[in-house]
């Protein structure tokens, strides 16, 4: 993470001051940054420190120059103290002094602890010399300050006081720091890296205090706080002293305070010696008091406490301290505790390392599956099988935890398993072996066969079957022997499990003659085991047993079928002759599979089951069945519902014979049902097969009624009309156009009708658009040929060559000449006026004629009738592009010299000159006249 700004430097520590240490409080919440300046006179370096609270976020400016942070442990407090240690100097003032304060207690918990500032010795030739770092021995709570002249001073923190001051070196160290776990101190000097250590000398310090400090005062307080040799004679000294005055109380608090030196059993006996006064605790039980609020007792004092509360009958107490860690534990003190309370005396035991009568107390307190975790961890042997021998016969749950123990140990079973095991069953303890074995085995190794089905065997025959179940069920054993469990098995009813152990089909088959006792689940899953003709001899013989095993054959079969394949497992059950179980079987194959004899058998199967909407269903939707062999079953069937077969033969086009079997077996509501419902397209084939039957014809009629619309015209009337019962479409023909129908198959049979019926067939012609003029054209030419012409007059130029033909061939030419004119078409008038080539030198009498009445009938009929300009003025186009001068004079003279609307008209009066020039001269003047 990036650095982050905790504070602003202080004005004291201004630009002119070089940083030389910094540090933090234990709880991070208090810093202390200290720097150097020079000072008012030459030599002179001012010390500037600034103490900063992190929580008030506020700066104390102090005048030294070195400190730090520590945690010491006060008399009488609970709480640790966080004191500041440091180092100061002012500058108008030449003494050095040392300031320890706590910072950071919480009011509530009382005043925080501060010493007078003490006066640090600095030596005359030092006078000038400052400090530069002040580190902290935490283990031993002594500071030690080291200046830029080498010099080093140790202080005690509880005091502040000087307890010893050296110079090292000539040079400055200018980085320092403390070791936490010996307390010393190590820096490097400036100009030749040299590394020095500084630390506390716990052999000389107490005499050093004593005999050149002449502090006795203060030796014994470090030599107490720090147990340190050298002060045993002022103890004993004070110690006397104390006694002597009757100050038990100060007496114990020295001895407290003394660390090793006066707690002796001699100084116990002191105490035990001095009479309680009324009221007042004995003096030994103050003094043991005292310790106790100090640290922890040694051996004989917890020894010696121990006697007198458990004589009074205050276990709590003890267990309280040991709780707390205020007691030695020992061997002696486990068994003085011993007979008021096992289990805080176990736990003597356990501390004191005493493990034999740890053990002991794990043996009576009944907690056996302890022992051999315990005496494995501390490596302690024993001899576990006196101690499994005794215990079986007063204990047997005890001996099973012991057992157990001793058979999972880390690094190996430290018995025999089959000895114990036996050892359990001599007693005809099944349980206990069971258990016993199931730990031992646990790992599942082969050479534990033995033991494995020796475990199953004797809760099989021992009358707890389903203990062994419960094994086999879990797999964790597997080496045993499979056909003597499985015989077993057998024997004690666990078909299921017997099933699982025998692989010879021989045995399975026998085992499954139970089946109806066994979870179909299991059955359905154990044919997984199992190769193909070890399944499919297996179902045979379960469904020659009856019906009971059908259900469960069922799933087998629905289950297993890519793998036993249909046709295996559809012979089983057509020889068990079970219908029902083959229709459920290949109910659950038919939708995936695309072998055609499912698809048959299981139309087969729902036939005779009288499941007649599912063997629709197939017959209708399957691709897979073949159609004549599915058709030839449903005929023969005869069933009562024709539906699948309905279905069979309008897919595969049998429609000719569905009719048939419908008719003949008198289903002719189904012969409705297939045309109006199921295929009306398929109407006209089974009209027609109802023709051949020789059907009533008002059936027929009736189901053509019913299809309506939906029957396709043409196809229709070609049957109608090649079995000659056209007429009786008439009905069905003019509702259709009752509905509005515009097909013209539809109005080309009804006027097929008509014409046949002489039923106003020319307005029929004539009126009618829908009907197709080249279909009824041909149709009336042998019958009527003016209706021929009728019709094909109205193709309105479709149909004009068949139009020509016909008036030729039966003289029609003035039906024909006005046809003419009203079309206004000069190249079909060419097709009547042109001559043909070839013509000109042998021309055929015949059509000459033909062509000469055509004309006449223009000339006399068709052209004198019209009162349209534009049909005279194409038709004496046409006779032009004819080149028909003569026939043009006589046209124009029947228009303008006989009187009509065009008698008038001066184009066609002056045609009528010109063509009289070039054809006739000898009429021009009667004309001009």
């Amino acid at each position: 993470d990036a650095p982050a700004k905790i504070f602003e430097r202080h004005a004291t520590i201004g630009s002119n001051t070089q940083i030389i240490n910094y540090t933090v409080s234990p709880d991070n919440k208090w810093c202390l940054l200290g720097g150097i300046s020079a000072g008012s006179a030459p030599g002179v370096v001012n010390g500037n420190m600034q103490l900063y609270s992190v929580e008030k976020k506020v700066s104390q400016p102090l005048s030294g120059h070195g400190g730090s942070f520590c945690s010491i442990k006060l008399a009488g407090r609970d709480d640790m103290a966080q004191c500041l240690v440091f180092h100061e100097k002012k500058p108008e003032d030449p003494a050095h002094r040392l300031f320890v304060m706590e910072v950071g207690r919480d009011p509530s918990k009382g005043a925080p602890h501060r010493i007078p500032p003490t006066q640090i010795p600095v030596p005359p030739e030092a006078a000038s010399d400052f400090p530069v770092s002040l580190v902290i021995d935490a283990k031993n709570d002594v500071a030690f300050l080291l200046t830029k002249a080498g010099f080093v001073y140790m202080f005690d923190i509880h005091s502040g006081k000087t307890m010893f001051r050296t110079r090292i070196t000539q040079e400055t160290m200018f980085v320092t720091c403390a070791q936490a776990s010996t307390g010393a101190v190590f820096g490097i000097t400036v100009r030749t890296g040299r590394v020095y250590r500084v630390g506390l000398n716990g052999a000389n310090l107490i005499p050093y205090i004593v005999n050149t400090l002449r502090d006795n005062d203060l030796a014994i307080k470090v030599a107490g706080r720090l147990g340190l040799p050298g002060a045993e004679h002022l103890y004993t000294q004070q110690f006397e002293a104390l006694m002597g005055a009757g100050q038990v109380k100060e007496a114990a608090q020295l001895v407290a305070s003394s660390g090793s030196a006066l707690r002796t059993p001699q100084t116990i006996a002191r105490f035990q010696q001095i009479p309680a006064e009324h009221g007042a605790p004995q003096p030994v039980f103050q003094y043991f008091s005292t310790l106790l609020e100090h640290g922890k007792l040694n051996e004989q004092e917890s020894i010696e406490l121990a006697k007198p509360v458990l004589q009074q009958g205050r276990p709590q107490l003890m267990e309280k301290w040991l709780k707390d860690d205020k007691l030695h534990c020992s061997e002696a003190l486990g068994d003085l505790i011993m007979p008021h309370d096992t289990a805080m005396a176990l736990s003597v035991y356990l501390r004191s390392e005493t493990h034999a009568k740890a053990i002991q107390c794990f043996v009576q307190r009944g907690e056996y599956d302890k022992i051999v975790p315990y005496s494995t961890s501390v490596g302690y042997s024993m001899d576990y099988s006196s101690m499994l021998s005794q215990l079986l016969f007063s204990n047997p749950q005890g001996a099973l935890d012991l057992a157990k123990g001793l058979v999972s140990a880390d690094g190996g079973p430290l018995i025999d398993i089959q000895a114990t095991a036996e050892a359990f069953l001599s007693s005809n303890r099944v349980q206990e072996t069971t258990a016993f074995l199931l730990e031992a085995l646990k790992d599942n190794k082969e050479e534990h066969a033995y033991l494995q089905t020796k475990l199953l065997e004797i809760n099989l025959i021992g009358g707890a079957p389903q203990v062994a179940d419960a094994i086999m069920q879990n797999g964790i054993l597997t080496h045993y022997d499979r056909a003597h469990i499985g015989k077993l098995c057998e024997r004690a009813g666990m078909w299921q499990r017997a099933a699982e152990h025998y692989s010879d089909i021989n045995d399975i088959k026998r085992v499954f003659k139970n089946s109806h006792q066994m979870n179909p689940e299991f059955v359905v899953t154990y044919f997984g085991k199992l190769n193909r003709e070890q399944s499919i001899a297996l179902l045979k013989d379960m469904m020659s047993r009856g019906p009971s095993n059908m259900q469960v054959c069922v799933e087998v079969a629905k289950k297993y079928n890519d793998e036993l394949g249909s046709e295996e497992l559809v012979k089983v059950f057509e020889n068990a002759k079970a219908t029902e179980g083959l229709y459920y079987y290949l109910g659950a194959v038919v939708n995936f599979s695309e072998d055609p004899v499912v698809h048959f058998k299981y139309i087969q199967s729902a036939c005779m089951l009288g499941q007649f909407k599912e063997a629709e269903r197939v017959c209708r939707d399957s691709n897979i069945y073949k159609p004549e062999q599915v058709k030839e079953y449903l005929k023969n069937a005869k069933l009562p519902d024709p539906r699948p077969l309905i279905h069979v033969c309008d897919r595969y086009d049998f429609v000719d014979e569905l009719t048939e079997y419908l008719y003949l077996n008198s289903l002719l509501q189904y012969v409705e049902v297939y045309v109006t419902k199921v295929s009306p397209a398929k109407t006209p084939q089974v009209v027609g097969k109802l023709f051949d039957l020789g059907a009533n014809e008002d059936f027929t009629k009736r189901i053509l009624m019913a299809v309506g619309t939906a029957c396709p015209v043409e196809e229709m009337v070609e049957i109608a009309e090649m079995r000659n019962r056209l007429r009786m479409l008439q009905p069905w023909l003019e509702a259709r156009v009752a509905t509005g129908s515009t097909e013209p198959g539809t109005h080309n049979s009804l006027g097929k009708i008509y014409i046949q019926m002489n039923k106003d067939p020319k307005a029929f012609l004539t009126n009618n658009m829908f009907y197709e003029p080249k279909v009824l054209g041909p149709f009336c030419e042998s019958l009527d040929p003016s209706l021929a012409f009728v019709a094909y007059k109205k193709g309105a130029g479709e149909c004009d060559d068949e139009l020509i033909k016909i008036s030729f061939t039966h003289g029609l030419f003035r039906d024909l000449a006005r046809y003419l004119v009203e079309r206004q078409d000069l190249e079909l008038w060419a097709k009547v006026l042109t001559k043909e080539e070839g013509e000109e030198g042998d021309i055929d009498a015949e059509k000459e004629s033909q062509r000469r009445q055509l004309i006449d009938q223009v000339v006399e009929w068709a052209l004198p009738e019209s009162e349209s300009a534009d049909e005279v003025s194409c038709t004496v186009k046409a006779f032009m592009a004819a080149d028909l001068p003569g026939e043009l004079i006589v046209l124009l003279e029947r228009i303008i010299l006989q009187g009509s609307d065009f008698s008038d008209n001066k184009n066609l009066q002056n045609l009528l000159i010109l063509t009289a020039i070039r054809a006739d001269h000898t009429k021009v003047a009667s004309y001009i006249d």
